[in-house]
């Protein structure tokens, strides 16, 4: 007989690691390439010692001379707080007593809630790779007498998200915890749950974010590819090794636009270009390009199961959460995402995984992961922006 006793060790010894490993290499090519690791987390915090510039003890000189003066590599501490990961499945009593003789209507009950869970953490780990940390997926335009909502861009907007809207850092009151209930993407507009949204309540360049999450994602390479400010707690105006290459308003991409940039990474920094990712309106213009020269597409296989296209040996890959009219040219060696463990079940004092919602007849069982994204040597990566799609 099934029961939620044995629903509990299912989800313990059964779904667990397929779970963490479809979440762990299966999100994106990107991630399938980033080392994961606990190294160098000490207690909430991610603290590592990263290296810059060259060891200066080196020098020549006479037969008879002084040697060189001793002089040590260059480090500074990158320092970053462990972001909160949580995903969440949801059972209700009925279904489990509906299916307590039968195992098989149990099992598809169970696969198809972890399939959820997947599929939707799948989507923000992998939004979150792209994204800056603060959790943005949108800023509003303006706010229409219907109530839906006109945004800059909706690639990161779906159906069935439960988003906030904030303004100047603090949730907008009358305006959080709405559920998406469709999106014009042709208009970039989207209509929300519950009340209509007003001008009076939302205004222009207020943005949204998936509730609760506003500046508790992980440091995605929209925090890295910046030229001020601070990252990792080091200001990139006193330390301009933590400044990428970046070249705005490329227009239409070519071979030479890219060995270019990594030629200059590789010249100044020694760091070898081993990915490129794009949006998929970038990858189709590298195409069109290759076939316009007559130039054989050569194809790869990557971790994951994956394919890609490479340039000059380099997988060139596109992903729906990279900004439009973009190319990353990254070292993925430079990269780690840095984690307390690995993602398990959140227990109770007892050890088990399934609780039930207080007054309800619905039980859930979060997963959770601490981590954050780290880049070693933010000035070894490169960013192409501004490229005409096709």
């Amino acid at each position: 007989m099934v029961t939620m006793t044995s629903a509990d060790k299912a989800l313990k010894s059964l779904y667990l690691g397929v779970v963490a490993e479809q979440l762990n290499t299966e999100v994106n090519p990107l991630l399938s390439r980033i080392k994961q690791t606990s190294q160098d987390v000490w207690g909430k915090e991610i603290r590592k010692l990263a290296q810059y510039g060259v060891n200066g003890g080196v020098g020549a000189g006479t037969e008879t001379g002084d040697l060189p003066d001793a002089a040590g590599n260059n480090y500074e501490q990158f320092v970053l707080t462990l972001k909160n990961l949580y995903g969440t499945i949801e059972i209700s009593d009925k279904a489990v007593r509906a299916s307590e003789n039968n195992a098989g209507a149990f099992v598809n009950l169970l696969n198809a809630e972890m399939e959820g869970l997947v599929k939707s953490s799948s989507f923000n780990f992998g939004r979150m790779l792209f994204g800056d940390g603060s959790g943005k997926l949108a800023t509003v335009k303006a706010v229409g007498e219907d109530g839906t909502v006109t945004f800059d861009s909706v690639k990161n907007v779906f159906e069935g998200m439960v988003v906030d809207f904030v303004r100047g850092g603090s949730p907008v009151s009358g305006a959080t915890a709405r559920t998406v209930v469709y999106v014009d993407r042709a208009g970039k507009k989207v209509k929300f749950s519950g009340s209509n949204i007003t001008a009076s309540t939302v205004s222009a360049n207020d943005i949204i974010t998936v509730q609760g999450s506003y500046g508790q994602e992980i440091t995605g390479l929209g925090a890295i590819f910046k030229e001020t400010g601070s990252i990792y707690g080091l200001s990139r105006e006193n330390y301009k090794w933590l400044v990428p290459y970046i070249k705005d308003s490329v227009g239409d991409i070519t071979e030479t636009v890219i060995q270019k940039a990594i030629d200059e990474i590789e010249e100044n920094t020694g760091s070898k270009v081993n990915f490129i990712v794009c949006s998929s309106g970038v990858k189709r213009a590298l195409q069109e390009y290759f076939n316009e020269y007559k130039r054989t597409v050569n194809v790869t296989e990557l971790a994951g199961g994956y394919t890609a296209m490479t340039y000059n040996g380099i997988p060139v890959v596109s992903d729906r959460f990279c900004p439009e009219g973009t190319m990353y040219l990254l070292n993925t060696d430079d990269f780690c995402l840095h984690q307390l463990c690995d993602w398990k079940w959140l227990e109770t004092s007892d050890g088990k995984v399934l609780k039930q919602v207080a007054g309800k007849p619905v039980y859930t069982a979060t997963l959770v992961k601490y981590a954050d994204l780290l880049c070693s040597r933010p000035c070894g990566q490169g960013m192409l922006t501004g490229i005409n799609e096709k």
